[in-house]
Order: structure tokens, then C-alpha cells, then sequence
């Protein structure tokens, strides 16, 4: 019997039913190629094979309504995160606000920053002092204690999605922490642990891995291989607290893709998937790239669309253009949904401080040269190192560079070493024998603008800010979604207190993982200090990206001849509408011999070019973004 004036309620079966529905239709639509994938890595496992379905339904009935809803939403619109509106940032919890729910009070400063894309970085429980920064996981479903709990974490997704900002975490999937459970267990010996990593009594199969694997940090964390005390062997590619697992074993891939779901229900939208091309071993290769890489990383985009089709996979893979294209898979077989540009980003400090734009423009050929559907995240620094793997042969062949001296010149400018440099930076894992050391700092520091203040030179002070400027200004009119490193909206500078910190003074990257200084950043709020400007300036670029269509993922790009080696030219097209991007990558006035009929205004500043483009002039380290005036 109905009640007057309310709802009658549907049965609960009946919902349970629909969403059971959806859950069979998707699973429908892919289970061949599923099944075809699995029953083909592990040898015709069906038992792993249908314990992996029972897991994935599960999963499916643990995930609220409100993913469900926006699964369903984002169905309908398969490219909502090819909007040229979207805007990243990355940050640490504890240094930008002490903790989950320190973060959720703070939404509005992310959103006054028109951030809608959130990259928290690593906050999963790990051992202190031996976690690499978070990326040796001790428990894939508890947050470290300082940071909160899960129910934080979910409170601040759930605030994340209302405010239209989509959350994104990492998922390090090549090993765990030495303290995991699994760990634990397969140290003692117990049944079915051992086999999830890669664990030896001799040293006669590890020192045949080690002829063909190259080392991840030769200087610091030598070999693959660590000797525990009691003289066993395991594999540990990285650090040697990280034990990596082993992705031959289908228990490891079930288990690991469950702990990726259970993110995904607590309301992460983006799961960046950390060092991936490492995650599958064989004896006599790089255990680099393999095919079953690829297999793996193909299965977890199937699992993704089946059971939380509204969340993406971004994949790190910190290697050339060559070998990044592939993780993208095929159209037909998509793999990852993104991919950092870690090549242009690299390319990028080497042509301030070279002032030639002739690698960067030969990177950006190779770049456009790509499918339009590759989307890549863009970005000028991040938690980690500036590493410099640069095209030295190509670079030997056009300039006679050798690799070892112009890394030692890249470093030594940075760090302020260099006559006339005002960068102030540190180097990470230096080796000076095969000057293989990698650059840290801010973004501002890194620009000049720490020592321009120390000094007090206003004319410094406004270099460094234009240099600033410029290089955001390049890397929002990339194709993909740009990302801030927390703290260069405002200029912070380098955290030289890590020095003093015995848990970080041997990590030079803590330099620019320092606490947000939210006193600086009140600074955004007096017109004319650096902050301000560079505040404003940035928020400025990120408007005019957001309004014009020239920005967006389909657009037509092009490197166009700028006739001056300091000044990169790119053009981006769309229909009649055309927009003249152009960068003076040198300390001093540089003129680009860029010719055009029409009428052009530049963006930022409102200066027009009624008579067409006959050559532009360009500030130092300064840009313009020129717009073609169409009728209608």
C-alpha cells in the first residue's frame, strides 16, 4: 500500500538486478579478449581465471552509487578528460596541508588556482626512512597515519567530485615494502608467499639476471639483487627495501589489481600505474618493455572499463618517445589512457640553458608526428629528479656535443656554477666519473628568481619572473593536460631545510618537496610582488587556454621555421582559426621571421597586428601567443 505524498521504494532486488546487468554487459563485451589474455600469460590458469571474475564482481558490488553515476556519466562522454579546461597539480599532503582532511579544508584555494585535476602523491602506509618517498608500500589500503585514514581519504574524493575536481593516485605496482605482509611472510618461509617475488638461495640465477638488467641507481642502490641476513637473495630493482614482485604468478596479478579496485571505489578517478615498464622479469633480457608488459597493462584497462569504466590509467614510463608511444596500445586495444612527456619536459631545461631551440624543435616534430588520441600529461617538474636523457647522438652529430661534458654544463648552469647563471639548483645521485648526475629545484629557483631576490635586482627579479612565465606559457599550449607542481604558482622557492633533517639531508629532492608556504603565498594578494605577478600571469595563460578552441586535443599542430635558433615557433589550427605560439628560449631581445596576412592579436598583452605578421620581437626568455582574427 502506497503512502500519500512519498515515493514508493524499488525493491531492492530489482536495483541489484540493473547494476548486475551493467556489470554482465560490460563483461560480455570484453571477456573473450580477457579471457584470451590471461588463460595466454599463465598457462591456461582457469582456476586463477575465474577466481580473477569472482573479484571483479565483488569489486563491482563494493563501488557506491555515486561512482556508478559518474561511470555512467562519463560513458556518455568518453572524452571529458580531453578538455582543453583541465588543469593539474601535484602535491604532497603533509607539506601542502598536514594532512587528508587539511587538504579537503583548502579546496578553494585549488579551485581559486582553476585546478580540476588533483595528483596527491604517495600517501599509502610505508616504512620511515625506508620508502623512497612513499614508494615502498607497506599496505595498499591504510594511509599513513599522519596523513589519516581511508575514510579521509574517501571524504576527500567525495568533496573532490562535487567541487568538479578528479582526484588522481599513485599505484606502485612493480614491488611493495620489505615490511608488506606478503614480505614478511616470504621471509619466513611460508608457502605461497616466496613465489610472489623473486627470491633465490644462491647467487648463480640473480648474477645472470644482473649481466643483461641495467642498474636504476648505480650510485646509490648498485645492482638488482640484495643479500638478506640470513642469506637469501631477492630482487630488488630499485632500493633495497623494495622487493619487486613477481607478475609470472597469477596470484600477484589478482591480488594487485584487487588493491588498484579498492582505490578506485574509495573515489579515485586517475590511477597513475609507477614504473611500469619494470613490472615483468625474464632471465636474459633488459626486464624492461617486454611484451607481457603490455599484455598486463592491456588486461587492467579491460578491468577498468568493466568495473569502474569512469576511471583512467596514467602511466609512468620515463623513457623516449619510442618506447613511451607503445603504452598507449592500438585503437583497437587501448592500454594506458595517458602518459607523461618526460622527453619535451628534459628538452625543455636543456634549451634554456643552451639557448637553442634545435633539440626541442626536432622532439616536437616527433611529437606531432603522433596520433591525435595520444593524450600526454605536460609538465616542467615534478616530485623527482630532472633526469637528462636527452638525443646525445643526434646532439653529437649536429654540435659535436659529448654526452658526458654537456650533462656536467647542464648541471653545473643550474646549480648556478656557470658564469652568468642565476639558477640556483642541487644535483641528485651525482657520479662525476659518468656525469650522470640529475638536477633538483623549483621551478622559480631553477628560473633565477631565489637569487634575483636574495640580491634584491628588480631587473633580475623581472627576468626571472618573464623566464617563469614563458616556460609555463609553452607548456600549456602543448597538446594534453598541463600540470603544476604545488608551489610555482606562487614562486616558492628551494627547501634548503632538508639539509638539517637527518631523514632527507642524504635525498637532495627533498629540496623542492618542501612544506607549501602558504605566508608566501598571501604574497598572490599584494598587486606587484612576485607572487602576485606570477600568480596572476599563470592564472591569465590558463584562461586564455581554457576559452580558445586552438588549444584543443584535435587541433591541427605544426612546428613552424622561426628563422632565429633561440626562438621556438608553433602553430596550432583549428578550421579558419589559427594561433602563433612563439618562445625566446635566450637572455636577450630575439626577433622570429614569422610572416603573415590577416589581422593577429597577441593574448596575453592585447597587442595587435592589424596588418599582418611581418616579423615579431621578443623580450628575453619572453613569448607571445598571436591569434588570427576571423570573421564571424
Amino acid at each position: 500500500m502506497k503512502t500519500a505524498g512519498k515515493k514508493a521504494k524499488k525493491p531492492a532486488g530489482k536495483a541489484t538486478s540493473q547494476k548486475g546487468n551493467r556489470f554482465e554487459q560490460r563483461l560480455k563485451r570484453y571477456y573473450d579478449e580477457l579471457r584470451g589474455l590471461y588463460l595466454g600469460l599463465y598457462q591456461n590458469d582457469t582456476q586463477a581465471f575465474d577466481y580473477f571474475l569472482q573479484m571483479l564482481r565483488q569489486c563491482w558490488k563494493q563501488r557506491k552509487r555515486a561512482l556508478q553515476l559518474q561511470d555512467a556519466k562519463r560513458e556518455e562522454n568518453p572524452n571529458w578528460y580531453r578538455s582543453r579546461e583541465l588543469l593539474g597539480m601535484m602535491l604532497y599532503v603533509n607539506a601542502f596541508a598536514g594532512n587528508l582532511q587539511g587538504v579537503t579544508g583548502k579546496l578553494d584555494y585549488l579551485k581559486e588556482c582553476g585546478v580540476n585535476y588533483l595528483h596527491l602523491m604517495p600517501l599509502l602506509e610505508s616504512p620511515k626512512g625506508r620508502s623512497d618517498g612513499g614508494y615502498a608500500v607497506s599496505d595498499f589500503r591504510t594511509v599513513q597515519p599522519e596523513l589519516g585514514t581511508m575514510e579521509d581519504l574517501e571524504q576527500l574524493t567525495d568533496a573532490c567530485r562535487k567541487a568538479g575536481i578528479s582526484v588522481c593516485m599513485d599505484f606502485v605496482m612493480n614491488h611493495t615494502s620489505e615490511e608488506h605482509p606478503w614480505a614478511k611472510k616470504a621471509r619466513a618461509g611460508e608457502p605461497g608467499y616466496r613465489e610472489r617475488y623473486f627470491f633465490y638461495d644462491s647467487w648463480e640465477i640473480p648474477r645472470e639476471f644482473e649481466k643483461t638488467v641495467p642498474q636504476v641507481f648505480p650510485t646509490t642502490a648498485p645492482g638488482s639483487f640484495t643479500q638478506l641476513p640470513e642469506g637469501q637473495i631477492v630482487m630488488t630493482n630499485f632500493y633495497p627495501y623494495q622487493w619487486d614482485l613477481n607478475y609470472a604468478n597469477p596470484v600477484v596479478f589478482n591480488d594487485m589489481t584487487e588493491n588498484l579496485l579498492f582505490l578506485a571505489n574509495r573515489g579515485v578517478d586517475v590511477v597513475r600505474l609507477d614504473a611500469i615498464p619494470y613490472i615483468w622479469k625474464e632471465l636474459g633480457t633488459s626486464c624492461r618493455n617486454l611484451p607481457q608488459v603490455h599484455t598486463l597493462a592491456r588486461m587492467l584497462r579491460i578491468v577498468c572499463e568493466i568495473v569502474c569504466p569512469g576511471v583512467l590509467l596514467l602511466g609512468e614510463v620515463v623513457m623516449e618517445p619510442a618506447k613511451v608511444a607503445p603504452y598507449f596500445g592500438t585503437p583497437e586495444h587501448p592500454e594506458c589512457h595517458m602518459l607523461y612527456n618526460v622527453t619535451t619536459m628534459a628538452t625543455t631545461w636543456h634549451t634554456l640553458a643552451t639557448g637553442d631551440v634545435s633539440l626541442l624543435r626536432r622532439q616536437m616534430e616527433t611529437v606531432c608526428a603522433l596520433p591525435k588520441d595520444f593524450l600526454f600529461l605536460n609538465y616542467l617538474r615534478c616530485h623527482d629528479d630532472i633526469g637528462w636523457g636527452l638525443d646525445y647522438p643526434w646532439l653529437k652529430q649536429q654540435f659535436a656535443m659529448e654526452e658526458v661534458a654537456h650533462k656536467k654544463y647542464l648541471n653545473d648552469y643550474f646549480t648556478g656554477k656557470w658564469p652568468g647563471s642565476e639558477s640556483l639548483g642541487e644535483l641528485y645521485n651525482n657520479d662525476p666519473r659518468l656525469g650522470d648526475a640529475r638536477l633538483c629545484g623549483t621551478t622559480a629557483s631553477l628560473c633565477g628568481l631565489e637569487r634575483a631576490v636574495q640580491q634584491q635586482d628588480a631587473q633580475k627579479i623581472d627576468r626571472a619572473i618573464a623566464c617563469d612565465l614563458t616556460l609555463h606559457a609553452w607548456m600549456l599550449s602543448q597538446s594534453g593536460i598541463p600540470v603544476i607542481y604545488s608551489g610555482d604558482e606562487v614562486g616558492q622557492f628551494n627547501d634548503w631545510t632538508y639539509l638539517q633533517n637527518p631523514e632527507k639531508r642524504e635525498d637532495s629532492r627533498y629540496i623542492h618537496r618542501g612544506d607549501f608556504n602558504w605566508e608566501l603565498a598571501q604574497q598572490r594578494l599584494q598587486p606587484d610582488s612576485p607572487q602576485a605577478r606570477l600568480f596572476n600571469g599563470l592564472r591569465r595563460l590558463e584562461k586564455l587556454r581554457a576559452e580558445e578552441p586552438c588549444f584543443n586535443q584535435d587541433a591541427q599542430v605544426q612546428v613552424e621555421q622561426s628563422g632565429n635558433s633561440h626562438i621556438l615557433a608553433i602553430s596550432r589550427r583549428v578550421g579558419q582559426r589559427e594561433l602563433i605560439c612563439l618562445y625566446n628560449f635566450s637572455g636577450e631581445f630575439a626577433h622570429a621571421d614569422i610572416y603573415r596576412e590577416g589581422s593577429y592579436t597577441e593574448l596575453m598583452y592585447g597587442t595587435g597586428y592589424s596588418s599582418g605578421l611581418a616579423g615579431v620581437d621578443l623580450w628575453p626568455n619572453g613569448f607571445a601567443w598571436l591569434l588570427k582574427e576571423t570573421k564571424g
